[in-house]
């Protein structure tokens, strides 16, 4: 179902379409990838980069994103991290948190932006929460997801938005309506004066559930427009390319519903589907004018334990980290799973809740991500 679209917005998606053919891939994407020894079989050392707690004591951090160019107060190479709790002193209450923190490769943290609910450019039901759904774009535009509560509970919880920073932390714009409904994860693609992001919302129907599972979870491609460096890239075009998402509220993670997203050189989209412990994907996802309801299921079981968030490996694996134990999974384009390793051990069960953003390194030899038990930035290495 298209629900908002112009001509030159397909215009600038088949231009980008047309560079990834070539070879021009997305920062986040790597080749289609055949038989090659696992990305993860290097990687044997898990260390503390940083905590991500900021000066307001904001908790539970959940986005995790890689800085590729230096721009404003954000420096390559460094580490994006958002949180979606407030902190221990106001209750520790999910859908709260309002900050971003950035910390560099040696530990050094800095806050990026802590966000006022009450003092936005536009509208953003419910105020602010801070989701996984977290992108740089080129000129150091940050994307963020914002699915928000005002007592922590999924009774409270409201659709959210997107909000846009500067390259300095300051909200310049507001994305909301035309289909967002609890924006939990992300990913994007630039082009030109283009840029694609893929957004999964897990509120369509899943507070009215009370606890059962809806399968009304969706995937928007929303298509922004660059307008120069001092003006925020504005939605010229929505199209929902997934549905019918298994979605759940839950009392520990608010709620249960598609997260993960990654895209790769061939124009596939991977998505996890966090609740039937499974990845799918949905095909042609920059050019495609309808759903393709779940994509087809590439992996499912196995090493799959409540994938929540992904990144693709240089070689075009797909990693994902499990919500209901401690560990990062490699699996193939094809759907096989070829590596596992445990990256935290506490809590009971082992690492269980613990896990959430992840992103592979500048250099491709690294994982950066979130341990929501200790709240802080960890690494994967060799």
């Amino acid at each position: 179902m298209r629900l908002r679209a112009s001509s030159s917005a397909w215009a600038a998606t088949a231009a980008l379409v047309a560079t990834l053919a070539v070879g021009a891939a997305p920062a986040a994407a790597g080749p289609a990838g055949g038989e090659h020894e696992p990305f993860l079989n290097r990687l044997n050392t898990v260390s503390t980069v940083a905590s991500t707690v900021p000066a307001n004591g904001d908790l539970n951090p959940y986005g995790t994103f890689a800085i590729r160019e230096n721009a404003g107060d954000l420096h390559r190479g460094n580490i994006l991290v958002s949180n979606f709790n407030n902190s221990q002193a106001l209750g520790n209450q999910q859908g709260r948190g309002t900050t971003l923190v950035q910390i560099s490769p040696h530990g050094k943290v800095t806050q990026f932006a802590q966000i006022d609910p009450a003092h936005l450019p536009g509208p953003c039901p419910g105020g602010v929460g801070l989701t996984t759904a977290l992108t740089v774009l080129p000129g150091g535009w940050v994307v963020v997801g914002s699915l928000p509560t005002t007592d922590g509970t999924s009774d409270t919880a409201q659709a959210g938005c997107l909000l846009v920073l500067d390259s300095h932390g300051t909200v310049r714009e507001t994305i909301s309506g035309d289909g967002i409904n609890g924006p939990w994860d992300m990913t994007a693609v630039s082009h030109d004066d283009c840029s694609e992001l893929f957004v999964t919302n897990v509120l369509n129907g899943t507070v009215a559930g009370g606890g059962n599972e809806v399968d009304q979870g969706t995937v928007l491609r929303i298509t922004l427009r660059h307008k120069g460096d001092k003006k925020p890239p504005h939605p010229v075009a929505t199209t929902v390319i997934g549905d019918g998402f298994p979605q759940r509220t839950d009392p520990q993670a608010l709620v249960v519903g598609p997260t993960g997203v990654a895209l790769d050189r061939e124009g596939t989209l991977f998505v996890a589907d966090t609740v039937r412990s499974r990845i799918t994907a949905i095909p042609r996802a920059l050019t495609r004018k309808d759903s393709d309801g779940i994509g087809r299921v590439i992996s499912t079981g196995g090493a799959l334990n409540g994938p929540l968030g992904m990144a693709l490996t240089p070689r075009g694996d797909i990693l994902t980290v499990n919500g209901g134990d401690g560990n990062i999974v490699e699996t193939t384009p094809k759907g096989k799973q070829v590596a596992v390793k445990q990256i935290n051990s506490e809590g009971t069960p082992p690492g269980a809740g613990a896990l959430f953003g992840l992103a592979v390194d500048l250099d491709g030899d690294a994982v950066y991500f979130v341990n929501d038990a200790d709240n802080e930035l960890d690494v994967l290495t060799r």
